[in-house]
């Protein structure tokens, strides 16, 4: 999202006369967009900013000018904080308030005046942004290909996890209108994106605004899948990420239904533990979790799997670890992230009781990861000797290479010739990595199998 997030302020300062530049050694205006959902990510923008400070006087002391910001989610939280620890910095904003940054720019270049903006708009930002300028929604280096994009449909979150910041820093619930979405993959899909990646805190409970006028309610997450698989020139759609409990019957049904929707879904379950699961309000359980994934694969037997893991919540004992190890065992992910627990200021966790030692995190973070790595290598392998139809975007790393990605997110390098940027290529799999595969242009008469979403619309 805070991909999505900067290429639509870079839609928004396009009018002002900005274009990105290359580097920020000599830029006008350099805006760190953040994250806040862990301390490390949080911390890395004070450091980061440490460097900025020297550019900037060195840009001063050229007879120019550099306007600093700090966007997102740290912004939100933290904007005094910033404007106290880093007092150079010109602007601090929220991820609300990316509509008014023209404004905000206007104040920042009167000298002295420094700019927080942390209000929530009264009206959606959404319904005050441009059209998208370029299909990847931030500018892409040299020689990639804009085939790709992101599209927030549905923003903040509800659920108030006890770990999580999201409610506080993004806000409540809301879902764009069907209408507004359409309009703008619509828009993408003219500028030559084949596949798009709807977002949101809590995607699968979208309900946006029928497009339609009809009198039967909003549109679910599993309708607007249908909805955007309908435009001309989009070929494949992921979304995330999901919560568990609000994974409902119609969009259950959009993975066997709909063509264009990739067999690969990231579906955080973060504990194994129900006492866990519990403590982070969590709205499910081990056992809903499991009878999800069996629902999914009845549909979709192909799917592919993908999760969060957080290790080390406050009171997790050796058995709620074992539990977690228990789920990974069962379930089998092609993908996963997993983290030690950080206390996020502000959360109903940071101040629980029972909070476990760091080398106990970092021992089950470890034993865990192991899990997960020898799961994801293991489905990689099973790639090899497969046909697989991946959209190449990227060039690689050799002369004439090739990178793209797989319907299952795997990156795949092309070698070999018969490829096209931008291009949605069959290729052979002929090696598997623990991060990657290798294919090579499908021949005539190969007699491989293929693994790609080629099926029969129900």
């Amino acid at each position: 999202m805070n991909v999505y997030d900067s290429g639509r302020m870079a839609d928004v300062l396009a009018p002002l006369g900005y274009v990105q530049a290359d580097a920020p050694d000599d830029a006008d205006m350099v805006i760190l967009n953040t994250c806040h959902i862990r301390e490390k990510a949080a911390e890395k923008v004070y450091s980061e900013l440490g460097r900025l400070r020297r550019l900037k006087i060195a840009k001063e002391e050229g007879g120019g000018r550099m306007i600093l910001a700090v966007a997102g989610c740290v912004a939100q939280a933290e904007g005094e904080e910033i404007l106290s620890r880093a007092p150079y910095v010109d602007m601090v904003f929220g991820p609300q308030t990316y509509h008014r940054l023209g404004e905000m720019v206007a104040r920042a270049g009167r000298a002295g005046d420094v700019v927080l903006d942390t209000d929530f708009p009264v009206e959606p930002k959404f319904d005050f942004l441009p059209a998208p300028v370029s299909s990847a929604n931030s500018a892409r280096p040299e020689g990639h290909a804009e085939s790709a994009a992101f599209l927030t449909v549905q923003e903040g979150c509800d659920k108030f996890c006890t770990f999580c910041v999201v409610p506080y820093t993004r806000g409540a619930e809301y879902s764009r209108p069907a209408a507004a979405v359409l309009a703008e993959a619509g828009q993408l899909a003219a500028i030559g994106v084949r596949e798009i990646t709807l977002l949101g805190q809590n995607v699968n409970n979208y309900k946006g605004a029928a497009a339609d006028g009809s009198s039967g309610g909003d549109w679910g997450l599993g309708r607007l899948i249908a909805e955007v698989a309908a435009i001309d020139g989009i070929e494949r759609i992921r979304y995330l990420t999901s919560y568990p409990a609000d994974m409902d019957e119609e969009l259950i049904a959009a993975h066997r239904d709909v063509i264009a929707l990739m067999p690969f879904l990231h579906l955080p379950v973060q504990s194994g533990s129900d006492v866990v699961l519990k403590a982070m309000n969590r709205r499910h359980n081990a056992d809903d979790y499991r009878r999800l994934v069996d629902r999914l694969r009845a549909v979709r037997p192909d799917i592919g799997l993908s999760s969060d893991f957080i290790v080390g919540f406050p009171g997790e004992t050796d058995a709620d670890f074992a539990e977690t190890m228990k789920l990974v065992e069962e379930v089998g992910f092609i993908q996963a992230y997993s983290f030690k627990y950080s206390p996020r200021p502000g959360t109903p966790a940071a101040v629980m009781e029972n909070h476990v030692a760091e080398d106990v995190k970092g021992e089950r973070l470890a034993t865990l990861q192991g899990l997960l790595n020898a799961q994801q290598l293991a489905f990689n392998r099973s790639c090899v000797g497969q046909v697989m139809a991946v959209l190449l975007d990227r060039p690689g790393r050799l002369p004439g290479q090739l990178v793209g990605r797989s319907p299952y997110m795997q990156a795949v390098h092309m070698d070999g010739e018969g490829g096209a940027m931008g291009a949605i290529q069959e290729l052979l799999i002929i090696d598997a990595h623990a991060n990657s595969l290798t294919g090579n242009p499908v021949r005539a008469n190969t007699g491989a199998p293929v693994r790609e979403n080629k099926r029969a619309s129900a």
